[in-house]
C-alpha cells in the first residue's frame, strides 16, 4: 500500500501561561467564546505545501435529499473524470451510533447520493461501514435496505467491514509515543473503488469537531465479532489529546490516496456533547468536495468554530493532504456567512484544546 514520509521540523511549544491566556478565562461559555476570543498562535509550518486550489460546494435548502444531490451536482466536473476510472462506488456513512439517528447518516442523505449517481455511474454501489457496535443493527434501524429496493438496477449492497475481516495493518502511536499496530479495513484501500464519504458536522469529545476526515479515519479500524476473543482497535486510538490528533493524521495519510469525494450532510448537525450525545442543530445545508480537508474547513466555518482549534485538520494541511487555508478554497453556491450558526461545543473543549500546549500538559483521553 502507498505510504507517505515526511520530516517534521521542531515546533516552538507554547508556555502553559501563554496557552491559558490565549484560551481565556471564559472558555466554559464556549458558545460565545469560540467566536469572540482570539485563537492562540500555534505555528504549523508546511512540510509538504499544497500547491493547488480546491473547490467546495455549499448548498442550502429545505429537503435533505435534494441538497445532498445538489451539492454533488455542483462539483460534477470534478467528480466525473474520477468516477469514469473506477469499477464501483463505495459510500462510507457515519454510524457513530447504531441506535441514535441524529448521530448517524440519514437514509435521505444516501438517497441524495444515489439520485446523483444513478444517471451517471452504471457500476455497482457498496455501502460499507465498520461501526463501533454492530454495523448491521445500524443498517436495519436506519432502514438502509430501502435503497436496495428503490434502486434495484444499481446493484447496491450493504457491507459490514468488521464481518468482511480483510485487514491492512498500520502503525500508530500509543500514549507513550511508541508504535502500536492497528487493523484497518482493507476495502478502504481498494484502487478500484471510488470512495465517497458522507459525514455529519458534529462537535466532539476529544478533537473539538468531527466531519469528513475523521469519519474516514475512525471508520477504518476494526473490531472482533461475536464469539471471538474480544478486541477493538478503534478504542486503542484514544491514547491522549496530543496523540489522538496525531493518530488521525497518520490514518489520513494512509487512507487519503484512495479517497474520491465527500459530502457533509449538515441538514441537521450536532452541538454540545457530540459525537453521540449532543443535541440537533437544524442547519439545512450540505457541502461536497474532492478535497476532504477543504470540505472540513468550510464545515467548521459554518459551525462557527475557530478553525485553529482543530489540530488534526491543520496537521493534514501541513503534510499536503488538502487545503485548510480558506484563501485557497473556491466556494460554489451560497456564502458561509449567510448560513453560519454558532454550535455549542462539548463541555470538555477547554481540556481538548491542550493539544496546543506542551505534551506534558495533556492528560489522557
Amino acid at each position: 500500500m502507498p505510504s507517505s514520509r515526511c520530516t517534521w521540523a521542531p515546533m516552538k511549544p507554547l508556555s502553559r501561561r501563554a496557552l491559558l491566556c490565549g484560551l481565556g478565562a471564559g472558555v466554559s461559555n464556549l458558545r460565545a467564546q469560540q467566536v469572540a476570543a482570539p485563537a492562540p498562535e500555534v505555528p504549523l509550518p508546511a512540510v509538504v505545501p499544497v500547491t493547488h486550489r480546491s473547490r467546495v460546494s455549499l448548498v442550502q435548502g429545505a429537503a435533505r435529499r435534494k441538497i445532498v444531490h445538489d451539492a454533488l451536482a455542483a462539483i460534477d466536473a470534478d467528480l466525473m473524470p474520477a468516477l469514469k476510472r473506477k469499477k464501483y462506488v463505495l459510500i462510507k456513512p457515519n454510524l457513530t451510533s447504531v441506535v441514535n439517528q441524529i448521530a448517524s447518516t440519514h437514509l435521505d442523505a444516501l438517497g441524495g447520493i444515489m439520485d446523483y449517481l444513478a444517471p451517471r455511474f452504471k457500476g455497482p454501489v457498496v455501502i460499507a461501514e465498520a461501526a463501533s457496535a454492530e454495523t448491521p443493527v445500524g443498517y436495519d434501524n436506519f432502514r438502509y435496505g430501502q435503497l436496495i429496493s428503490e434502486f434495484r438496477s444499481r446493484q447496491i449492497s450493504l457491507i459490514d467491514l468488521n464481518q468482511e475481516a480483510r485487514t491492512v495493518v498500520v502503525a500508530l502511536i500509543d500514549a507513550n509515543l511508541r508504535p502500536m499496530p492497528i487493523r484497518l479495513a482493507a476495502r478502504l484501500f481498494d484502487p478500484d473503488a471510488f470512495i465517497l464519504c458522507v459525514a455529519i458536522p458534529k462537535t466532539h469529545d476529544t478533537v473539538v469537531a468531527t466531519l469528513a476526515v475523521k469519519n474516514m479515519a475512525m471508520g477504518a479500524p476494526l473490531h472482533s465479532l461475536k464469539g471471538e476473543t474480544r478486541w477493538h482497535d478503534k478504542s486503542k486510538i484514544h491514547t491522549g489529546i496530543h496523540q489522538m490528533n496525531y493518530n488521525l493524521l497518520l490514518l489520513a495519510q494512509k487512507l487519503a490516496p484512495f479517497w474520491g469525494a465527500t459530502v457533509l450532510d449538515g441538514f441537521e448537525g450536532m452541538e454540545g456533547n457530540g459525537p453521540v450525545s449532543g443535541l440537533p442543530v437544524a442547519h439545512g445545508i450540505a457541502m461536497a468536495s474532492t478535497d476532504y480537508v477543504a470540505a472540513d474547513r468550510v464545515g467548521v466555518e459554518t459551525m462557527g468554530i475557530n478553525p485553529k482549534w482543530i489540530g488534526y485538520l491543520q496537521y493534514c494541511e501541513q503534510v499536503g493532504l488538502g487545503n485548510y487555508d480558506i484563501a485557497k478554497i473556491d466556494l460554489i453556491g451560497t456564502t458561509i456567512e449567510s448560513v453560519k450558526k454558532t454550535y455549542r461545543l462539548h463541555r470538555s473543549t477547554d481540556r481538548q484544546l491542550r493539544w496546543m500546549g506542551p505534551l506534558t500538559d495533556s492528560p489522557g483521553v
